[in-house]
């Protein structure tokens, strides 16, 4: 398959202006796509474009990541309901760079003529003034063609309106365009389909200051079956930052997506072919309760990612949790990694120097903590075989527990019955 024949395939193609594919039949094209900074990670919405440009450079092609410096200074309209916050220059620059510290890990920058590029556009934006913009750029496109666009009219037709800065948005984006164009030989821009009226504007404006031809495409904005946003968990969003969103945290993302959901990611996300996509579903379909798509998607997602060694921990701490798995590996791992592990399970922090006396367990897990609401409960549950200490049951309400006895003689980790976890820290 060529690059947009996969993407057909994939169900990546939204809109594509007349004459892209064949202008990408030629050779090796140029091509961009722009990602806004922020924060100072991207997430699991933004790894569709991500591996779009990946995909683009597989393909033979020139891929041009845009981390938008500058536009990142006025804040993108489309899609949204009301003004952004302006974020200040040091906030910028730190997303800036953890941005594209990201985006060095999925694309290949040393492989000749095709090799990836970053480029800010703050570069080309920071010595130019006002009044040299809106002579140059301005006059080429008419407020009329700005208001037509739908991320416009639907502000403007709102209670809270659109202001000047965010009306310039598209023109900026534009100028952009014309840019990479006009210096990189850059003939093709992608991105999200809330990003149509962005990009067409920019081959208008090629069109109108040089005459140049430009070509764009866009792929779907991905929504999730039972119709709840994509990327989106109770705790927020799921970042490619293992510091935001651990690798286990990451892993069971894609282990919880819908049997529907999976089929439709494995496509999107992955870069198994098509034989090999419709092996998995046929598998899949023959015994859905082994979650045979929801697990190849995890793996693959995550080690992509994070790394082999990140999946494996991602993977153990799974097992430990839900299956019968050891707990010996967290014994590696220093103490961000293991509450990165637990993270959004119940913790509990007990004082160093108050643990060094050592703690009868029903003081532990009744008094010091509230694991359980009473002493009387936690010893009922003890003599019944529902509670256990870093994977050894308990076998009597007697026990006394120290330091010495936990993982990296700071962490207890309290199972009581079969699915509630408590990380108990010791400080």
């Amino acid at each position: 398959m060529n690059f947009v024949e996969e993407l057909r395939w994939r169900g990546l193609l939204h809109d594509i202006m007349p004459g892209t594919e064949e202008e990408l039949a030629k050779g090796m094209t140029a091509g961009y796509i722009g990602f806004d900074p922020t924060a100072d990670s991207l997430h699991v919405g933004s790894l569709l474009q991500i591996l779009t440009l990946v995909r683009f450079q597989q393909a033979g092609h020139k891929p041009f990541a845009l981390v938008g410096g500058a536009t990142g200074m006025v804040g993108d309209p489309s899609g949204k309901s009301q003004e952004r916050n302006l974020l200040s220059e040091d906030i910028l620059d730190k997303n800036l760079k953890g941005i594209q510290s990201q985006l060095e890990r999925f694309l290949d920058f040393d492989c000749g003529k095709n090799s990836a590029q970053i480029v800010n556009n703050f570069d080309w934006f920071k010595n130019y003034s006002f009044l040299d913009f809106i002579r140059d750029a301005g006059k080429h496109i008419t407020v009329n063609y700005m208001m037509s666009k739908d991320s416009v009219k639907k502000r403007l037709e709102s209670e809270i309106g659109m202001s000047f800065t965010e009306f310039s948005y598209q023109l900026i984006q534009g100028y952009d365009f014309y840019h990479l164009w006009k210096h990189n030989n850059c003939v093709l821009q992608m991105g999200g389909s809330d990003q149509w009226g962005n990009i067409v504007t920019g081959t208008e404006f090629i069109r109108r200051k040089d005459g140049g031809k430009a070509f764009a495409l866009t792929s779907p904005l991905i929504k999730k079956s039972d119709g709840t946003k994509f990327g989106k968990t109770e705790g927020g969003n799921v970042w490619l930052d293992a510091k935001k969103t651990s690798p286990y945290q990451f892993y069971q993302f894609w282990l919880n997506a819908s049997d529907d959901d999976a089929v439709n990611y494995i496509k999107i996300f992955t870069f198994f072919n098509q034989e090999e996509v419709e092996a998995l579903v046929v598998e899949h379909q023959v015994a859905p309760h082994l979650r045979l798509l929801q697990k190849a998607l995890a793996k693959d997602l995550t080690q992509r990612v994070h790394g082999a060694d990140a999946l494996e921990t991602a993977l153990k701490t799974t097992d430990f949790l839900f299956g019968n798995g050891a707990i010996d590996f967290l014994n590696s791992m220093d103490e961000e990694s293991v509450l990165q592990v637990f993270e959004g399970i119940s913790q509990f922090t007990v004082s160093k120097d108050e643990f060094a006396m050592a703690y009868d367990v029903l003081t532990l897990l009744a008094d010091k903590t509230s694991i359980f609401p009473s002493k009387g409960e936690a010893k009922k549950m003890i003599t019944g075989g529902g509670v256990s200490f870093n994977r050894e049951k308990l076998t009597s309400p007697d026990f006394t527990v120290d330091q010495l006895q936990m993982i990296n003689n700071q962490f207890l980790v309290v199972q009581k019955g079969k699915k509630n976890y408590f990380l108990v820290i010791v400080k």
